[in-house]
């Protein structure tokens, strides 16, 4: 419960709620603590701090749980047996999941298939043919459960009898999109739906490049089928990068907007995918991993991109187009870096893509 409790607080991200664990040994102890020992901890918003010693949650814990076993679904933390690996190693992971199915094939690591929600004919084909293949191959298939690619891929996994991991942008009783409530229900029978945000959470634009950091979290390998340049696809491939997962991309004709993102993923160095053999032949995937895959030791840690990128940035909120010209980087690099900012609690992302520096 103590584990829900502190997850439940708002402002409490994976990134506080690791230096709460590290500083206190466990939730129960975080939440036991006095004020004046929450305020000493480095980076600590008092806000924060003050929530914590409130115990004020955004919803009752008791309830949440309640609403969860009645969904058929359950909390898996960080640590526990159950827990991902592969995600378990990456910056910053969710200290608490919300499952419906099992994790179980997911274990020693899936292969994410990504890419356009307004998918060409000839992505819908591919996204299919790899969801089959891998199912076939005993392989996991991670996606977002967006329309397009996603659902393409995990609906080809499904009809093949695999095992297929839906990562949702909200909670796990909220059908999003709406059309895709009768494909949750197979996957969480068959495969596994997951969540790490709480119940009754609705879809904000927010919400999904966490998601998809979650989604390359899971998987040894990355494909991206098709996407635009400004896709959210291209976040998870740089996600991916960020945590040492192959990234393989369809390379699709020039001046193609659909294919212009995975284009570019292919001049900058990921693996061309012509078909599924690309992806399962002998060798072609990372090892699963091993044993205790170590996390970072101090979530949060600036590497050098960052640092320069928190210069442009004060208290009053810029949008990202401006922070985009003083900082000259491009979008797709921007929106990466801002999310790790976001992540780490050093930046805190305003309606309508605004951001300012977090006090």
């Amino acid at each position: 419960m103590d584990w829900l409790g502190l997850k439940l607080i708002p402002g409490v991200g994976s990134v506080t709620y690791a230096r709460l664990l590290a500083a206190f040994g466990s939730p129960g102890a975080a939440l036991g603590a006095p004020l004046g020992a929450l305020k000493a901890i480095p980076r600590l918003r008092e806000g924060v701090a003050r929530a914590v010693h409130r115990r004020a949650w955004a919803a009752d814990p008791e309830a949440e749980l309640k609403g969860l076993e009645a969904l058929g679904a359950r909390v898996v933390a960080l640590g526990s047996p159950e827990y991902p690996p592969l995600l378990a190693g990456v910056h910053a992971p969710p200290p608490l999941l919300f499952v419906r199915g099992s994790l179980g094939p997911c274990a020693g690591g899936g292969v994410a298939v990504v890419g356009s929600r307004n998918m060409s004919p000839y992505g819908r084909r591919l996204a299919g043919e790899l969801g089959r293949d891998l199912a076939r191959s005993g392989v996991s298939l991670v996606s977002g459960l967006a329309r397009g690619v996603d659902a393409a891929a995990h609906e080809g996994s499904l009809k093949a009898g695999g095992h297929t991991v839906g990562v949702l942008g909200c909670g796990l009783d909220v059908a999003y999109p709406r059309e895709h409530k009768a494909l949750i229900e197979k996957m969480a029978a068959q495969g596994a739906v997951i969540s790490e945000f709480p119940l009754a959470t609705q879809p904000a634009p927010a919400h999904f490049p966490v998601r998809n950091r979650v989604i390359s979290g899971l998987a040894r390998a990355v494909v991206v089928v098709e996407a635009g340049l400004k896709s959210g696809s291209l976040i998870t491939a740089r996600h991916a990068l960020e945590q040492g997962r192959e990234v393989l991309a369809v390379p699709g004709p020039v001046g193609a907007p659909l294919s212009a993102g995975c284009n570019q993923l292919i001049k900058e160095g990921a693996r061309l995918l012509s078909s599924s053999r690309d992806l399962l032949e002998p060798g072609a995937l990372p090892p699963g991993p091993g044993p205790g895959t170590p996390r970072p030791d101090e979530p949060g840690e600036l590497n050098p991109a960052e640092a320069e990128l928190l210069g442009h940035l004060g208290p009053e909120p810029q949008h990202i187009d401006v922070i985009a010209r003083a900082s000259g980087l491009d979008h797709g690099a921007l929106s990466t870096l801002l999310l790790n900012l976001v992540l780490g609690e050093r930046v805190l992302e305003l309606p309508g893509k605004h951001y300012v520096l977090s006090l």
